[in-house]
């Protein structure tokens, strides 16, 4: 597994719980959340995760990609919860390994 980023900290700041939302799936967290994963790796492989509605994009390189979709009804209300979700399911369909731990994120291309 490579560092892809650190776990950026203002993210917890946006959940709805304190962060006006009226999305459902905590949007501002899930942006604030996925906006360090957009970095190169140390082999110069681009990594790219954006949100656009429900579905999260993952990008690593060109020629890996996957989605997730933000599910609140299937798996949880919880953004934190739902987002980890979100994002197994894309990287497992762009065929990488994600792992998310407390302070870092981690992916195995």
């Amino acid at each position: 597994m490579i560092k892809l980023c650190d776990l950026a900290p203002t993210a917890a700041a946006k959940l709805p719980t304190v962060f006006p939302d009226k999305s459902g799936v905590g949007v501002h967290y899930v942006d604030a959340f996925i906006k360090p994963m957009n970095a190169a790796l140390p082999d110069g492989t681009r990594v790219t995760c954006k949100r656009r509605g429900l579905k999260v994009t993952l990008k690593v390189g060109l020629a890996k990609k996957g989605d997730g979709l933000l599910r609140r009804l299937q798996v949880s209300p919880d953004p934190v919860v739902m987002l980890q979700a979100c994002l197994a399911e894309a990287a497992t369909a762009a065929g990488v390994q994600l792992q998310v731990t407390d302070t870092e994120i981690l992916i195995a291309p």
